[in-house]
């Protein structure tokens, strides 16, 4: 299968299973959001992927073939995160060349063009920038080489409203302009909701859903009414989580409803990924 294929990959830190026996596939020219509370391990296995991890069992393969320590398929892997891996004493603009020397492919008029809209000042020295710029440089960096699999790992960290617009349609505009596989972990998931066409959810260290947007918002209903007649329709149903007003009682739930009649007083909607995403990995 064409992809990034993740098979029974386990990593331990000591006693602490981080990944437990997870595999799962990561297609090409999708987007996806890789979703988890903090320490799921998503950086973890961000790293195996791009082989600056090592895992303790398992295999990563990229059409096939094994990624660990073959430079030509780790050439089409680009990984960007809160690990600062460029010199902080390079200015910017050299910063760029130096990369634009090792991708032969570099996208310089893209480069130029959102330096520009995040108005970076490419004289700064790498070092000396804040959280937020630090972030921009790396992204500038993610959208412009020419690797088939990008993944970012809290690529908006330090980002004020208006540069996360920014980076959102960049993102966009270069998927659409030549298409490629992203892989985005942010905390901000209503921000991402909109962009990605497949959510991975990673929860006690194994992977809780891999599906598309759609099938997953399709199958997530937020069920509200009187508690006792909420509380009857649902028996029978997968509850991930309730809320309580007075009276008035909500039950999520994530999979298929029943046929039973619905009463007069319950209202059934579809939830938001955020709210499907607290209530699954808050549930036991």
């Amino acid at each position: 299968m064409e992809g990034i294929e993740i098979k029974n990959l386990v990593k331990k830190f000591r006693k602490d299973i981080v990944l437990d026996d997870i595999s799962f596939n990561i297609e090409p020219e999708k987007i996806y959001g890789l979703l988890g509370r903090n320490g799921a391990g998503k950086s973890t296995l961000m790293n195996i992927i791009a082989d600056r991890k090592f895992s303790n069992h398992g295999s990563v393969t990229l059409d096939g073939i094994t990624i660990h320590d073959n430079d030509e398929q780790l050439s089409r892997i680009y990984l960007t995160s809160e690990v600062d891996v460029y010199p902080d004493r390079f200015k910017i603009k050299d910063l760029f060349s130096w990369i634009a020397d090792i991708y032969k492919e570099f996208d310089y008029d893209l480069c130029k063009k959102l330096s520009s809209e995040f108005k970076l000042n490419e004289d700064s020295k790498f070092g000396n920038l804040s959280t937020g710029y630090n972030s921009i440089v790396k992204a500038i960096v993610a959208l412009c080489v020419p690797a088939d699999y990008i993944f970012l790992d809290e690529p908006i960290l330090g980002l004020d409203a208006k540069n996360r617009d920014v980076f959102y349609n960049a993102l966009i505009q270069t998927y659409s302009d030549r298409p490629r596989t992203f892989v985005i972990s942010t905390h901000i998931i209503e921000e991402i909701a909109n962009i990605i066409s497949d959510v991975i959810v990673i929860k006690d260290s194994k992977v809780l859903i891999n599906d598309s947007t759609e099938n997953i918002l399709k199958s997530s209903y937020e069920v509200t009414g009187p508690a006792a007649e909420v509380d009857r329709y649902t028996e029978d149903l997968n509850i991930i989580g309730s809320e309580s007003l007075g009276k008035i009682k909500s039950n999520y739930i994530f999979g298929d409803l029943n046929d039973k009649p619905i009463p007069d007083t319950v209202t059934i909607s579809n939830i938001d990924l955020q709210k499907l995403f607290v209530n699954l990995t808050d549930r036991e």
